[in-house]
């Protein structure tokens, strides 16, 4: 019996993941078991050597861990790139997200809003200084505990519009997805695998990697929303 490949994910990539995984353990007969969690913890975790094979997390996070020796250098493999969508709670009225100027008013209009505390986030908060309602809003603002999808705040009517990565909105029922930002503030994430300094098998890593970056994974990856890398 092979011995178990381990890895940590960000919470964006658990469901496209666990499709990979399921058909790469069925095909190769290697075991495979991937936790995902909030994004930050994920490196924290690898950061503090807990033992990991591979991680998967957004590409600059990835960078960050192969500068710091808890990555292999030469190991990162660009897996996805996954967009930012919007979502209402389901009944709720649906505002324009058209365009930027849409995106704006609907922020303004908005009793509050979440999004995540992941690359996207940071991208959006810059958004909203350059938009000049960083002020406006930021008493509206709730930020999701680690690993809460924004997704089932709004379905809970607890957030009135949220904003995530589209993979991690897809499959929440209680929610209306408005669609993906507006190609002229889409934020686009790169998420990337690494293999951890901590694995004792580096080669299997590797080989799964190959898999799951290679064109049979493509159609898997665009049913949980997101494009091959």
């Amino acid at each position: 019996m092979s011995v178990p490949i381990l890895g940590i994910s960000s919470m964006a990539t658990r469901q496209v993941l666990a499709e990979l995984v399921d058909v790469y353990q069925q095909h190769s007969g290697q075991r495979v078991a991937i936790e995902s969690v909030g994004g930050v913890d994920a490196a924290k975790r690898v950061q503090a050597g807990e033992a990991f094979d591979v991680v998967i997390l957004a590409a600059d996070a990835i960078d960050k861990l192969i500068a710091s020796g808890h990555v292999l250098a030469g190991s990162k493999v660009d897996l996805v790139r996954s967009g930012v969508a919007v979502a209402v709670r389901a009944g709720a009225p649906k505002p324009d997200i058209s365009s930027e100027d849409a995106v704006r008013q609907a922020i303004l209009a908005a009793r509050n809003l979440s999004y995540s505390t992941g690359p996207s986030g940071v991208a959006l908060a810059k958004l909203f200084e350059r938009w000049g309602i960083a002020e406006t809003i930021k008493d509206r603002i709730v930020t999701p505990p680690p690993g809460i999808p924004v997704g089932s705040l709004v379905a809970k009517g607890e957030v009135a519009l949220g904003f995530q990565q589209l993979s991690e909105m897809l499959n929440l029922e209680g929610i209306s997805v408005l669609g993906t930002l507006p190609p002229a503030i889409q934020i686009i994430t790169t998420f990337s695998a690494g293999v951890c300094a901590t694995s004792t098998q580096a080669e299997t890593v590797r080989a799964m990697l190959a898999y799951m970056a290679s064109p049979a994974a493509a159609e898997a990856k665009r049913r949980q929303g997101m494009d091959p890398a």
